[in-house]
């Protein structure tokens, strides 16, 4: 496994809608290994999720993992999850807002309205399907992952520019009003 370097806002990679993958190439020793190193990258940044675009490789795969996260603390558990070829629709057209950072744009963070329900449909990594719906918290977290597959940054969904903020003024002016947000909706409709 390998550390990759992560794909910076402004890089071209990161605007480009990723390509779907076959079940040839995801059974491929390569594509198993890629794999590998996207969760390896993802976990040593800390990062609740990342993209295969974000580490230069525009196929339709993103891994997603909140355990013990310094930069998240406050977000429920997900077990490692590996979507490949997602498509999420709806459920509903309830939203939320979801206090948002990237490890594409450091130290930067703003409030995205994102749906509380949503059908997912994937692969794992092995090819099998995937089915289920998640809410609330995690399906913030599965539409700002594939949105970076479509060549969209959160920033691009932040409809008040007012919000955005450093992460240290985040932790002191910002971060206990969305947590007390975030508690009343993962009390209301799961993680």
């Amino acid at each position: 496994m390998a550390i990759r370097k992560i794909a910076q806002i402004g890089h071209p990679v990161l605007r480009q809608r990723a390509r779907e993958v076959t079940r040839d190439e995801l059974a491929s020793p390569a594509m198993q290994q890629f794999i590998d190193d996207l969760v390896e990258t993802m976990r040593d940044a800390n990062g609740a999720g990342l993209a295969a675009i974000q580490i230069y490789e525009p196929i339709r795969i993103c891994a997603i993992e909140v355990r013990n996260n310094p930069r998240y603390p406050y977000k429920p558990e997900i077990p490692l999850t590996i979507l490949v070829n997602p498509v999420l629709t709806p459920v509903g057209d309830e939203t939320f807002e979801n206090n948002e950072g990237c490890l594409s744009v450091p130290n930067l963070r703003g409030t995205v309205r994102r749906f509380v329900h949503l059908h997912v449909t994937a692969w794992d990594r092995h090819g099998a399907p995937i089915e289920e719906t998640v809410h609330g918290l995690k399906a913030g977290t599965y539409q700002h992952e594939v949105d970076h597959l479509d060549g969209t940054i959160f920033v691009d969904r932040v409809a008040d520019p007012r919000t955005f903020t450093t992460w240290t003024e985040f932790e002191r002016f910002h971060r206990d009003a969305f947590v007390e947000q975030a508690t009343a909706l993962v009390a209301r409709v799961g993680s």
